[in-house]
């Protein structure tokens, strides 16, 4: 079983950053694809990245590509979403999912293509 823990959430004002964490634990993968999604009031859960467990290929979304990076801290466990030039439509609850070995071609920009989740944490964007 794999637990995946967010953190980082906050309010913020347009045009400012942050960084959000995700925390793995439980059994580990040699081989997984990591996504960030996020989910607003009333609208359906939405693909932000993908990336491969060594993060050498990433795939994003055109509304977040060039503000968010992402990285993997192998020995902390823990991946995160650095986001940069916040906008009021960022406002989401962000969440990070995990699916084990990924296959081959396939852009895993799908909710229920990942079978681990974590509770997600709360982005608010003050315009």
């Amino acid at each position: 079983q794999v637990q995946l823990v967010e953190s980082g959430g906050r309010l913020v004002q347009t045009g400012a950053s942050l960084r959000l964490s995700c925390r793995i634990s439980g059994d580990t993968f040699n081989n997984y694809a990591m996504g960030w999604f996020r989910q607003a009031p009333g609208k359906e859960r939405e693909f932000v990245m993908v990336a491969t467990w060594t993060f050498s290929s990433l795939y994003w979304q055109n509304s977040v590509k060039g503000r968010f990076t992402a990285s993997m801290d192998n020995a902390e466990n823990t991946a995160y979403l650095q986001m940069n030039e916040l906008k009021p439509e960022d406002t989401a609850r962000y969440y990070c999912a995990l699916v084990d070995n990924p296959r081959v071609g396939i852009v895993y920009d799908r909710p229920n293509q990942y079978k681990y989740w974590g509770q997600g944490t709360q982005v608010a964007v003050s315009s």
